[in-house]
């Protein structure tokens, strides 16, 4: 993988020493990645730290466009991105969409309205490219220290993204409340 510098870094490495949570976005123009990102980015630190977990992304883009991304989503936390989807292909995950009823809790735009923002950003951006295979797929791991495999989930569709509290819990990190929403308390 390669970080927000331009610099190689072994996959290996990014788990070797601890445990992390590794999840593969499918585009950073996609509007699904970008708001199941804006979600990750909500996770504290302090969370992480506490449970000795990384929480890291990747995409499959150039790496000039991971300052930008963590910018526009406000995440904090350790991105790579893999330009030629050796990583993505070694895992298996797919290209193309299957159908499915999936629907990502994450993503609050709907498809008309989100896909038009992509476009508009991809068409707007400093290098109109669409920063990676616009059909392949991402997937969430929590891998390591060294080499186990503690949960593997490969995403079928832009919209079956695994639940960021239930990654949180299986990694054993605290829950994250997601709701942006005024909680109404009786008095």
């Amino acid at each position: 993988v390669v970080d927000a510098d331009g610099r190689s870094v072994p996959f290996q490495a990014l788990y070797r020493e601890r445990r992390a949570i590794v999840v593969f976005v499918r585009s950073f123009l996609c509007y699904t990645c970008k708001e199941y990102v804006e979600d990750l980015a909500k996770v504290p630190k302090a969370f992480l730290e506490e449970a000795n977990v990384t929480l890291i992304v990747i995409g499959q883009s150039s790496y000039h466009h991971i300052k930008p991304f963590c910018s526009l989503t406000g995440y904090p936390h350790e991105m790579y991105v893999d330009p030629q989807r050796q990583i993505y292909k070694a895992l298996g995950m797919k290209r193309g969409e299957t159908n499915g009823s999936v629907q990502s809790p994450h993503v609050k735009s709907n498809m008309l309205l989100g896909s038009i923002r992509s476009t508009w950003r991809a068409m707007t951006g400093p290098a109109f490219d669409f920063q990676g295979d616009p059909a392949q797929q991402g997937g969430a791991l929590i891998l390591g220290p060294g080499h186990e495999v503690h949960f593997f989930h490969l995403d079928k569709n832009r919209l079956d993204h695994v639940p960021i509290n239930n990654i949180l819990q299986l990694a054993g990190v605290k829950p994250v409340n997601f709701r942006n929403k005024f909680q109404i308390i009786d008095i």
